[in-house]
């Protein structure tokens, strides 16, 4: 954490392609969508494409637009009836329309084109699709539309895939190749605590390295319109930073203004991204999937992993947790069980649990031929992943 002075104007001066994520705090009022803001988020959108930058706009808001259509035409004035997955699924489903709509009139006014590009995480997580995904981005960028991007929530199986829009927002990032996100928020950017708890919070201009925060202990509160709240934020923040892109977390209530913020003025918080940024392929392996086990390794093979940049062997692990085939995303995790990372695992759970702690001239005897040494290659690895 530091407070340190930096210079916005050159960080932000060749800034050619945009993530925006807008959250439903900023988007909605208690009654549904806000016209009013709706309508500036627009302007300040086709303004910065005016500028000659590629924007991607990744908005909340479906959702709660679907519960205004459904109070103003049933019956249906309790709140909680939409509190299940399947009525705030079927409400995204009626909302998705009425945002897409608005949004169409609002960039039009502009003389802006708008597309709706509907993500899932199980969609992404196959890396053929992800690059369909990416190729689909592209033209709509070079065509000059404006892409506005939201989980399909109506298909997802988990409540929900992504969780958050915040979490979405940064997948976008390696999705396009930007070199700048912006989270539009209902706060004036980060406080070092809670400040609707804690009076005495003060702003943080800039946060230099966010891998070394405690975001849990600063953020103990979530928006009761979203679901993302500001640990989600700096978690995608954190995401963003692996990725060497830098994050600007600012207001977008009231008479915000995008084109000052890429111009440098002080507004919000600004993220700065690490010194060495991750490759789009570890990006991509370590986020589009949840991990579905673990791999306990020794003292030696920790360490060989953090100052080494070795791969994972079968001679360093202890212990194996959880049931996943070969291919299967998981955790690595020291005898204390601190998480170091994730990788694609070479074994299934069920191997590694007969392999562990073998040399390599050992494996074929025990489970049959192998095609690989390694339990989880270096390069199919992402160390202090933020998950």
């Amino acid at each position: 954490m530091t407070q340190t002075p930096v210079d916005r104007k050159a960080l932000l001066a060749h800034v050619r392609r945009v993530v925006i994520k807008v959250g439903s705090a900023v988007l909605t009022t208690g009654d549904g969508l806000n016209a009013t803001a709706l309508h500036r988020l627009a302007a300040q959108i086709s303004g910065l494409g005016n500028r000659g930058l590629d924007v991607v706009l990744v908005s909340s808001g479906a959702v709660a637009a679907g519960r205004q259509r459904i109070r103003e035409r049933t019956a249906r004035k309790n709140g909680k009836t939409f509190a299940d997955l399947p009525s705030r699924q079927a409400a995204s489903a009626i909302g998705q329309g009425r945002l897409m709509h608005d949004y169409d009139e609002a960039f039009a006014a502009h003389g802006k084109i708008t597309a709706q590009v509907l993500l899932t995480r199980s969609g992404l997580k196959n890396r053929e699709r992800f690059l369909n995904a990416r190729n689909t981005m592209e033209r709509l960028l070079e065509w000059g539309v404006v892409p506005i991007v939201n989980e399909n929530d109506t298909v997802s199986v988990k409540e929900l895939e992504f969780g958050d829009n915040d979490t979405l927002g940064a997948m976008c990032l390696g999705l396009i190749g930007a070199d700048l996100f912006i989270n539009l928020t209902s706060a004036d950017g980060v406080f070092d605590k809670n400040p609707e708890t804690n009076p005495d919070a003060r702003p943080m201009p800039c946060i230099e390295t966010i891998a070394a925060l405690d975001i849990e202990a600063m953020c103990d509160g979530k928006t009761s319109v979203g679901t993302g709240g500001m640990y989600s934020k700096l978690r995608a923040a954190r995401r963003a930073a692996q990725l060497g892109v830098p994050t600007v977390i600012v207001s977008g209530r009231g008479e915000f203004d995008l084109a000052a913020v890429l111009d440098g003025e002080e507004r919000g918080t600004l993220v700065l991204p690490e010194d060495r940024a991750v490759s789009s392929k570890k990006f991509w392996l370590a986020y589009h999937d949840d991990p579905s086990g673990a791999i306990v390794v020794d003292k030696g093979a920790a360490n060989a992993l953090a100052t080494k940049g070795k791969s994972l062997l079968p001679i360093g692990i202890r212990s194996v947790q959880g049931c996943f085939e070969r291919g299967a995303l998981v955790f690595i995790e020291n005898l204390d069980g601190d998480r170091l990372g994730v990788g694609l695992t070479n074994f299934s759970s069920t191997e590694l649990d007969r392999i562990k702690g073998l040399r390599t001239d050992q494996l074929a005897k025990t489970i049959g031929p192998v095609t690989f040494d390694e339990a989880v290659h270096r390069d199919n690895m992402l160390l202090d992943a933020a998950i």
